[in-house]
């Protein structure tokens, strides 16, 4: 559990924008004392919510889909039933009870094991779709029909694709490790592809200073101007429930023009010195076109890879995509031996 501090009209907190002199306060035996007292209201806002959201989605081209929805003990458990009673689709919930203990298990969402949940009720139901929230609903990670994972980047590509048909020719957001596929949809389109780094403060920036309408990243992240620029995993999961709807096929067939490529996923290596071992990888790569909006990316004609520090621990996270399995094993294990000095 955490707290997420935004400004007026949900404006991001970040380490460039605010975060660090809350951290100041906070660790200050005395903190000043405020300027006016403050209120304490309450107010129940799930109504409005559910209208808000809805209002993304044409309610009346939903199909009556069979949809399997985990939000994991967490805050979707409280307004997805209040969404779906709107909607002609039937939901089978899974762990809607709040219980910030998450005794079922974690509300993580990338990692695999917490999905074994979703995937296997998609299966016993034969539902057409499976939706696993994290603690908050700010992310959602979809599971086709056949209980295979399906990635951010298609997501993403396919919301992009929606929104796009509500605002042609819209600038879209994508960060530096989705796949190619993203901005390739998004020019097909006819909408404005926008790459930007990792993370939700900088998005939320990047995004109010294009007018962009959506961003989607790899992590599951969805942003919609609308919706103060934020992230809502139930938008997007909406959307991807409309198109659903409106295509009429399996959700594997609906994604099939998308599989475009083959990606390793995140992948984490510990290292003592991450800058050094970044200018390492850099160095053996020096016929690729390569820049550092975030961490290093290098492209190929039929391959590219990104590698990124983490903020918060001694990684390096590394994501490689390829024109086939057999280039991205090649590459992936090439990249791994360097990374690890191996």
């Amino acid at each position: 559990n955490g707290v997420k501090l935004c400004r007026a009209g949900a404006a991001p907190v970040g380490e460039d924008s605010g975060l660090m002199d809350v951290r100041d306060l906070a660790e200050r035996h005395e903190p000043p004392p405020a300027a006016a007292a403050g209120r304490v209201s309450k107010h129940d806002m799930v109504d409005e919510y559910v209208d808000h959201v809805l209002g993304f989605v044409d309610a009346q081209r939903m199909a009556p889909l069979l949809v399997v929805a985990d939000t994991a003990n967490g805050m979707g458990g409280l307004v997805l039933p209040a969404i779906f009673e709107r909607l002609p689709v039937k939901l089978v919930g899974l762990y809607l009870e709040l219980d910030g203990t998450f005794p079922n298990h974690p509300a993580d969402p990338m990692q695999p094991e917490n999905q074994e949940d979703v995937r296997k009720t998609v299966v016993e139901h034969d539902a057409d779709i499976g939706l696993a929230f994290d603690g908050d609903a700010d992310r959602v990670f979809v599971t086709d029909e056949r209980a295979e994972a399906v990635s951010g980047s298609l997501i993403t590509a396919l919301v992009a694709e929606a929104m796009l048909e509500r605002e042609p020719g819209a600038t879209i957001l994508h960060n530096v490790i989705c796949s190619w596929v993203v901005p390739e949809v998004i020019r097909e389109r006819g909408g404005t592809p926008v790459r930007t780094r990792v993370g939700h403060s900088l998005i939320k920036k990047v995004m109010a200073e294009t007018g962009a309408v959506f961003g989607g990243e790899h992590s599951g992240h969805y942003y919609f101007r609308d919706h103060y620029r934020a992230d809502s995993g139930i938008i997007a999961a909406l959307l991807v429930l409309e198109r659903l709807s409106q295509a009429g096929v399996p959700m594997s067939e609906l994604l099939a023009p998308y599989r475009r490529y083959h990606a390793s996923g995140e992948i984490n290596s510990e290292v003592d010195d991450q800058e050094a071992r970044i200018e390492e990888v850099a160095a053996a790569f020096p016929d690729g076109s390569q820049d550092r909006l975030d961490g290093l990316t290098v492209q190929y004609r039929d391959w590219w890879f990104n590698v990124r520090p983490s903020n918060t621990e001694p990684l390096l996270r590394l994501n490689v995509e390829a024109r086939t399995p057999e280039l991205l094993e090649e590459k992936t294990t090439e990249l791994l031996r360097l990374i690890r000095g191996e």
